[in-house]
């Protein structure tokens, strides 16, 4: 069985599609919490095999096709950069493969919907790799919420701010592979806020774009029929402690730095006293969580789990096509979108 402390008993087995820096993050995680990493496939069969041999990942696969096929392999970890998560997904799915999708899930909306309905029409899990949602300090938080502990929730507000590569060609600063701050920063902020408050009735938004035509920082309102608010940014040319708080009317929970890795938090009452301190070391990384939820939806015969089902995460999406939309920010993917709009 699949157990609550992010392990497995290894009778699951794992494809990782793609050999890059997230991938071995997560490899990692997997290895040392008792999940199979039965094989890896690259579109370089050198690079698949360097992986493998530093991971030691049992077959190295010269291609994604290859990967998907293997009869080894029951689920498919997607680690290439988000401009091609939709291809890919399909590919696996149709492979007839669970998936686990690194974030951004897709690059719109559109994209994750079709990889959403591809999955629930073969009975296939495809869960967003958000990893953030599946932590224990994550999940302590929610139960406090629902307890009513901070009151009536009024505001979330929560960051993430990094000093990234300067290169105009690096990844991060290309449109074509989908650069800027918004999809691989502030995804963590927007899913966070969604996992508090839920879909947002309107959004406001505003940027700064780079040279290269990515935007560098963007900062956006959600705001909620009930008044709620919540207050995200993004950006990828400077440093900050990210830190993130939720705010009730009785009391608040602050979240250390850097508050989407598994850190402590702090519950204050509206006076100021703290009515509780939570710190839980987590072995590994952390990224192991979300591959136990993935083995228990699988095992439970689920494709959506209550943390975080297809349909957030395709609703995640549209909120960041809203929020390019507002800061003019364009990707070659949404040339579909803008096609059937004329």
């Amino acid at each position: 069985m699949t157990l609550s402390n992010g392990t497995s008993d290894g009778t699951i087995r794992w494809g990782i599609l793609g050999t890059g820096f997230i991938a071995g993050l997560q490899t990692k995680d997997l290895n040392q919490n008792g999940f199979t990493v039965q094989a890896v496939g690259s579109r370089s069969l050198e690079s698949s095999e360097l992986f493998a041999e530093e991971h030691g990942v049992a077959t190295a696969h010269g291609s994604y096709e290859d990967l998907v096929a293997d009869p080894m392999v029951d689920v498919v970890y997607i680690a290439t950069p988000h401009p091609f998560h939709h291809a890919n997904a399909l590919l696996a799915l149709n492979a007839g493969k669970h998936v686990l999708v690194e974030k951004a899930f897709t690059m719109n909306a559109r994209e994750a919907q079709e990889v959403v309905d591809l999955a629930e029409s073969k009975g296939l899990v495809a869960l967003e790799a958000m990893w953030t949602r599946f932590l224990p300090h994550m999940i302590r938080i929610r139960e406090l919420i629902a307890a009513g502990t901070i009151g009536e929730v009024r505001k979330v507000v929560a960051t993430h701010n990094q000093s990234l590569p300067k290169d105009p060609a690096h990844r991060l600063n290309d449109p074509a592979l989908g650069g800027g701050a918004l999809l691989d920063l502030g995804i963590y902020p927007i899913s966070f806020a969604f996992d508090v408050l839920g879909t947002p009735a309107t959004i406001k938004a505003s940027a700064s774009m780079s040279a290269t035509g990515v935007d560098r920082q963007t900062a956006a309102i959600f705001e909620y029929a009930n008044g709620a608010q919540a207050l995200v940014d993004c950006e990828l040319d400077a440093a900050s402690p990210n830190r993130a708080m939720v705010i009730g009317t009785e009391g608040w929970i602050d979240i250390e730095h850097t508050w989407y890795n598994p850190v402590p938090f702090t519950v204050f009452a509206v006076d100021g006293a703290v009515v509780e301190r939570y710190e839980q070391p987590v072995s590994s990384r952390g990224m192991q969580y979300q591959a136990a939820e993935l083995e228990r939806l699988i095992r439970s015969g689920e494709t959506a789990g209550t943390i975080l089902p297809p349909a957030e995460s395709v609703a995640i999406m549209a909120a960041m096509d809203e929020i390019r939309k507002q800061i003019g920010l364009r990707y070659g993917s949404d040339a579909i979108l803008e096609g059937n709009e004329q």
